[in-house]
């Protein structure tokens, strides 16, 4: 299940956003306001959830960009969430997270997080998203993953040409959660530097890299756990048999033993 704290446009405006690109042409992308939920709807839907379940946080729109600091929807929900004993999966570019004030609120039972960084260089990334500068996510991983919670890298999406793999593999992280770039029309416009030759795997409307390309790519990444979330069917399959560690569960979210 997915919650979207904010919708219809996203303060990171990220260029290799799909919920951008999918929204951006039929003029419903605000990137400046985005649409603010109703928390007494959410608060409704948590609690008709079964406990256990697990809600993931940022779908289509990130739930901790800038406006969090003024609206409070994320804080809320995970407020929520926690009084019903709902699990929650956290993906998001910011270091917000790891901040004393939501610290003292995620539940260590229910807490999964995973902090996006597409590229180590705090200079290059803020020509193509407006997020928490990646130092600021690598100290937030750190810091979540030291106090105990289910913390890891996101590297979504992983292209070869914007990462540094060895300041990646210095950093002492032990969780990665790989997903590739799926390219298309309007990708290829705002981004700039990548090799779109490579990606001659066409499914569901998007360009992919070949499977050996990925296989490549990965091997060059030396987090003790790798999971791979992948759209390509025959892709999927092949991770999901051969190097996921949880064959049912991509997201390799830990489960915890009381």
């Amino acid at each position: 299940m997915r919650l979207d704290t904010y919708g219809c446009g996203c303060q990171h405006n990220c260029n290799y956003c799909y919920a951008r690109s999918l929204l951006h042409f039929r003029g419903l992308w605000d990137a400046a306001h985005p649409r603010v939920a109703d928390i007494e709807k959410v608060r409704r839907k948590i609690r008709s959830l079964p406990a256990g379940s697990i809600i993931r946080l940022g779908g289509m729109t990130d739930c901790f960009q800038p406006c969090e600091l003024q609206y409070r929807t994320t804080y809320q929900a995970i407020q929520e969430m926690n009084l019903c004993r709902v699990g929650y999966l956290i993906v998001t570019k910011s270091a917000l997270p790891s901040s004393p004030e939501y610290l003292a609120i995620l539940d260590k039972d229910l807490a999964h997080i995973q902090i996006t960084v597409t590229c180590l260089d705090d200079e290059r990334t803020a020509q193509y998203e407006k997020a928490s500068p990646p130092s600021q996510r690598i100290r937030a991983i750190q810091t979540l993953q030291a106090a105990g919670y289910d913390a890891a890298i996101r590297l979504s999406p992983i292209i070869e040409e914007y990462m540094d793999f060895d300041v990646l593999n210095s950093l002492e992280i032990e969780k990665c959660v790989i997903e590739f770039l799926r390219v298309n029309a309007w990708i290829k416009k705002w981004f700039q530097g990548v090799d779109f030759s490579k990606y001659t795997v066409r499914q569901g409307g998007y360009c992919h890299l070949p499977l050996e390309e990925k296989q490549r790519i990965i091997e060059k990444i030396h987090i003790p756990q790798k999971t791979i979330c992948e759209d390509v069917t025959e892709h999927y399959q092949f991770w999901r048999d051969f190097v996921n560690p949880d064959k049912e569960d991509c997201c390799n979210l830990r489960k915890h033993h009381h």
